[in-house]
């Protein structure tokens, strides 16, 4: 039974990664200049969303959003398919799709006095 205990922590440490490892990569791409990829890096709603808030394709939208750069993993929360990574600079969102973890929000800043817990610039509804 001890054995169940160990993977169940083993798991969520895996998963921890993963949705860190994800959130690196998207902010890397963004920092980089490979737009394209911090846009393969978004949940499909997130991106969807971004398109049509900007009326424009989802790499030079992502681009004039202006997302702060960030290179720290500070913190990372997963629940179930979902995740929090904060950053040194930035706070992220993820889900867990069938082919990694997708950013579903970025460029998030924690608003404790409010009932909205942050205010994101890149969202998806």
């Amino acid at each position: 039974m001890a054995w169940l205990a160990l993977s169940g922590c083993s798991s969520v440490g895996v998963r921890e990664d993963a949705a860190a490892a994800a959130a690196l990569r998207f902010e890397e791409n963004l920092r980089g200049g490979r737009v394209l990829s911090g846009c393969d890096g978004l949940a499909p709603g997130t991106r969807e969303e971004l398109e049509e808030t900007a009326r424009s394709r989802c790499p030079p939208a992502l681009e004039d959003l202006g997302l702060p750069s960030a290179r720290e993993v500070r913190r990372v929360d997963v629940y179930g398919g979902q995740a929090r990574v904060v950053l040194d600079s930035d706070t992220l969102f993820l889900s867990s799709f069938p082919d990694g973890w997708k950013v579903v929000a970025a460029g998030c800043e924690p608003r404790p006095e409010s009932e909205v817990p942050y205010r994101c610039d890149l969202k998806g509804g």
